[in-house]
């Protein structure tokens, strides 16, 4: 415990973002040998320097590990590199269960109009999660990360799986895994496993997203799970405020460091202006979903899936800038700068 509590004195207050540049749809095109683009993520995280930011979450992805290798880490050191000469550490996510189960390594087809992370994909595919055989490849991309990166002060904190068992509400209905739960489960078992084996100096977590995790009698066994077995736990909430306070309190009885690695929608009263300075007062490590407006397009909120959006919403639903970088609402960018400022 003791070795955690330095980890937090060392990363007093981590804030930042989800990050994805603008120029990429998904984390496959994001870290794509031909679509890398380190000069747009140096421009970027200059200006999340300049807002006062000093962490980014930042997702991989191993389909690009299975086909690059040696230089898709090469690529994740350079990016490494960049956040740091900003000021900046990352956290790296490393299995994602949101959005479209269906995905391929190479060129990745352009957004649909309007529509809310319309060409995200899972990590890994619904196809290999279900498959048994591809659980040495899993394994082996985890362990060359966390071996590679897991003395490399550069990396903040390990999380190992978002939203595992997301449903995704249905939406990829046909190319889910029916027993999608269980077989996340499964996995996010194996990683916790393989991280405690890597045991980097770093520490690691698997964030709770839902449930009724404000009653510990109430916890189910994924719940349960993430929350024994990260040494810091991270948790995601765009609810409003009292929601929002009612989950820090929660978990402020694990007695563990507290990680929002998910909020910020704002046409569901869950904004910058209200979450952050509580998650500052509470000593809370805070990333807002979203930076930089572009190709994943979640300046539409969610049910953009369902409804048509001819035009951009006069509310953003999440980021902060215009892909120039200007700032969405200024009042927004100062508070983030004046809070980030103050000790």
């Amino acid at each position: 415990m003791e070795e955690i509590r330095d980890w937090k004195r060392k990363n007093s207050w981590s804030r930042g973002t989800n990050y994805l540049p603008r120029t990429a749809v998904n984390p496959l095109e994001m870290w794509h040998k031909d679509t890398w683009s380190p000069e747009v993520i140096d421009q970027e995280l200059g200006w999340a320097q300049a807002l006062g930011f000093n962490a980014m979450r930042v997702f991989l992805h191993n389909l690009v590990w299975e086909n690059e290798g040696e230089e898709y880490l090469k690529r994740f050191d350079t990016f490494l590199g960049i956040a740091a000469r900003h000021g900046i550490k990352t956290m790296p996510v490393l299995f994602d269960g949101v959005w479209n189960p269906v995905g391929t390594y190479g060129r990745q087809p352009p957004p649909h109009p309007n529509r809310h992370n319309s060409g995200w994909t899972q990590c890994p595919t619904g196809q290999q999660l279900a498959d048994p055989r591809a659980r040495p490849a899993l394994e082996a991309y985890v362990r060359a990360f966390l071996e590679r990166f897991g003395k490399d002060e550069r990396v903040y904190l390990w999380d190992l799986y978002n939203e595992p068992d997301n449903t995704n509400d249905g939406r990829f209905s046909g190319t889910e895994p029916a027993d999608k739960a269980e077989l996340a489960f499964a996995l996010a078992k194996e990683t916790f496993d393989w991280a405690e084996k890597a045991d980097p100096i770093q520490p690691w977590t698997v964030g709770i997203w839902r449930g009724s995790w404000t009653e510990p009698a109430k916890l189910g066994a994924f719940e349960t799970m993430m929350l024994e077995r990260s040494p810091v736990v991270s948790f995601h909430c765009y609810g409003p405020l009292p929601e929002f306070r009612q989950k820090v309190e929660a978990l402020q009885r694990y007695d563990k460091p507290l990680v929002c690695s998910e909020y910020m929608a704002r046409n569901q009263n869950n904004s910058i202006t209200e979450m952050l300075p509580l998650l500052k007062a509470e000593s809370v490590d805070a990333f807002n979903w979203g930076f930089v407006s572009g190709k994943s397009q979640t300046i539409y909120p969610w049910d953009s899936w369902k409804v048509t959006y001819t035009s951009e919403p006069e509310v953003w639903f999440h980021d902060l800038l215009r892909p120039d970088g200007s700032p969405y609402r200024k009042t927004e960018t100062d508070l983030i700068a004046k809070l980030c400022r103050e000790q």
